[in-house]
């Protein structure tokens, strides 16, 4: 049934998405010529490895380099490959006629009679043709001319072609990075690049079932592939009994959405046979993420086959993926799901090869937000999961609370941690309120991981419904295309006691269900998302960006932005989002001179909530657009500037005058005689 409603689900929308926004999206293809990247291949490599890598994108003329964030990856440009239009076509298919010409011996000439009728621009100094050289020309017009995106414009986007040389130094620090191509005109936008600890490789074509798998080394591996149209890859490896096997794909987390495709990103699917060809285990979504992932304990020692491909079988060069395959640690889920700024709070973990199900977290000398959590064991580090901070007092459920009769008593401001332990359950707390209370009652389970798809209801001591809520977007998710967490707002009518109940939409639930329950006043407060992510400017021009202010508890004051310890030169003008508005448009001024470099900029925005200022960091983000019509402001780690090429001339300024009469009027000459009118 899961594979049938992806297959029908993607066909369905993939014809109405193409009739309904192919135009569109072609029109704002052609509305930039910043330098784009569509995907880097392989998205990643093992420390202290050296390896070749393909980019492709458009607008890439003048490629010198690749900027990487973080330290330890060096790479260099070996060559750019761009498509030839119809004239470069002729010219080429002439010269190389011309050249097979020049390499044919006319019949009943000797070597000197051919040196002779060759005195060419092919002859070398001694009038003889150089064939090795004309051998190594005809060979690279072949290639050039072989380039079948030539012809195939299918996908614009990836015209242009890069090869890379990447070295990895032996220490450079695991975990994920961006990478941008330097050129002539600027930085390109960033792609999401891996540095591993495990041993990697690269599949080689064929390797579907008929034509042979590719045969794996001793596990853990990373796979990198690609998925082209109707591709389907597979991989033989052994295994021994009882092992227990985790097999994580990344395919759109690489490349989080597409614009000219259903539902928005490759969605690969994983398979794993028996050596008999019966089919073990099958995913197509983690959860709610769209990139599988599978658990699996060996019953027997033998071969297996791990095959991956895409739901409906599509496929082109940026279905890239990364398969992490082998007993590794896998975090599956942890409960609390967050705790209290300044306290340390022990963590129950569920799994796969977990080196312990406790975990005890320090939130000393920590700010609020969300934090990565990982474990290792031994040198194998597991996947990371959100935790979240906050300064509000905390509870925990305490079960049996499904009915209003004996529901969790809770003061307000409180932070309550819980789960919907089984399918159907209703986790219900009553709190006490005044006429006129404003309360504010947030679910955070979706965006920290957790599978919850919440419903809040609040209802008065009568039973009567006051408020509900299924869904909430926050526009800050940008990575979220189901905004499953709830939030309810409401003033609350008389003094009285009130039950807040919180549900599984689905009525589904288990031990991985957790929530964070946020019941207060409100909280005023917002975020800032900057666009985009890369900025390429001239010396001493004015370049636009986006800022977005995500509002938070009814927040609408101004906000006032500026630059944080930028390089002396760079100024901001318009910084400011104006009071119950959600964005503005700013101009960044570059210095006057290039910079050799592109540098990291940070803004800052500020404002005055409940008589207090608070300050906001602007995070870098990219808009990005999803199946022809969804747009998401997708995080980056980096504001990439480059400052490049020449700046506007200046106008010479007049030397003073020298001399007798320096500085004085000139003396008016005297009128033209008038034209006599005979």
């Amino acid at each position: 049934m899961k594979r049938s409603r992806w297959r029908t689900t993607l066909c369905v929308a993939a014809v109405l998405a193409v009739a309904l926004g192919a135009r569109a999206v072609a029109a704002g293809a052609r509305a930039s010529r910043d330098p784009d990247i569509g995907y880097v291949y392989p998205a990643g490599g093992r420390q202290g490895a050296t390896f070749e890598a393909a980019i492709a994108g458009r607008y890439l003329d003048g490629v010198s380099g690749v900027v990487v964030s973080g330290g330890g990856v060096q790479a260099t440009v070996i060559e750019h490959v761009k498509p030839l239009n119809g004239k470069e076509m002729t010219l080429l298919r002439d010269r190389l006629k011309e050249i097979q010409e020049l390499m044919k011996p006319a019949k009943g000439e000797n070597k000197k009679t051919q040196a002779d009728a060759g005195q060419t621009a092919d002859a070398n100094s001694e009038g003889e043709i150089d064939r090795a050289a004309l051998q190594k020309e005809m060979g690279e017009i072949k290639q050039k001319l072989a380039n079948p995106k030539n012809r195939n414009r299918d996908n614009p986007q990836l015209a242009e072609d890069v090869r890379l040389r990447v070295v990895l130094a032996a220490d450079a620090e695991p975990g994920q990075r961006e990478l941008r191509l330097k050129t002539a005109s600027g930085l390109s936008n960033p792609r999401v690049f891996h540095v591993g600890q495990l041993p990697e490789c690269v599949e080689k074509e064929p390797n579907n079932k008929a034509a042979g798998t590719t045969v794996l080394s001793a596990l853990p591996l990373v796979i990198n592939g690609q998925i082209m149209p109707g591709d389907v890859d597979c991989f033989r490896f052994e295994a021994r009994k009882g092992r227990q096997l985790v097999v994580a794909a990344g395919a759109r987390q690489l490349i989080p959405y597409l614009a000219d495709g259903v539902p928005g990103w490759f969605q690969a699917t994983l398979s794993l046979y028996d050596p008999n060809g019966n089919e073990l285990a099958y995913d197509d979504d983690y959860r709610f993420h769209p990139d599988p992932v599978l658990f699996y304990e060996i019953p027997q020692d033998g071969e297996y086959v791990l095959e991956i491909k895409d739901a409906i079988y599509r496929g082109r060069e940026d279905f890239v993926y990364r398969i992490v395959v082998g007993e590794l640690p896998f975090v599956t889920s942890i409960f609390p799901l967050g705790g209290r700024v300044g306290d340390q709070t022990t963590v129950e973990m569920r799994g796969w090869n977990l080196p312990a199900y406790e975990l005890t977290l320090d939130a000393k000398d920590k700010e609020p937000g969300v934090i990565p959590v990982s474990v290792r064991k031994g040198e194998l580090v597991s996947n990371s999961v959100p935790f979240a901070l906050d300064t509000l007092p905390e509870c925990l459920e305490k079960e049996p609370n499904n009915q209003q009769a004996g529901t969790q008593q809770v003061t307000l401001p409180i932070i309550v941690n819980g789960r919907i332990e089984q399918p159907g359950d209703v986790d219900v707390f009553h709190f006490e309120g005044l006429p006129g209370d404003e309360i504010i009652a947030e679910v955070y389970a979706r965006r920290l991981d957790s599978p919850l798809d919440s419903v809040l209801k609040l209802t008065d001591a009568a039973g009567l419904q006051l408020a509900f809520n299924d869904d909430h977007e926050d526009k800050g998710a940008g990575l979220t295309t189901h905004h499953a967490d709830s939030l309810l707002r409401t003033s609350l009518p008389a003094d009285g006691t009130y039950y807040l109940h919180i549900s599984d939409a689905q009525q589904k639930g288990g031990e991985a269900y957790g929530y964070r329950l946020r019941i207060s006043p409100p909280r005023p407060d917002f975020e800032l998302r900057v666009v985009p992510s890369t900025v390429n400017a001239r010396p001493g021009a004015s370049v636009p960006l986006t800022v977005y202010a995500l509002r938070r508890d009814g927040f609408n004051n101004e906000i006032v932005l500026s630059l944080r310890d930028a390089p002396q030169g760079f100024t901001l003008s318009g910084g400011r989002v104006p009071a119950d508005k959600d964005e503005a448009k700013l101009t960044l001024k570059a210095p006057p001179t290039s910079i050799k470099e592109p540098i990291s900029l940070r803004l800052e925005g500020r404002a005055v909530v409940q008589e207090r200022e608070i300050v906001r960091p602007a995070v870098p983000a990219d808009d990005m657009m999803q199946a022809f019509f969804y747009r998401h402001l997708v995080p980056a780690k980096e504001l990439k500037v480059a400052v490049t090429g020449r700046g506007k001339p200046q106008t010479p300024a007049k030397s003073p005058p020298t001399g007798p009469g320096a500085g004085q009027k000139p003396a008016k000459s005297a009128p033209a005689p008038k034209p006599n009118p005979k």
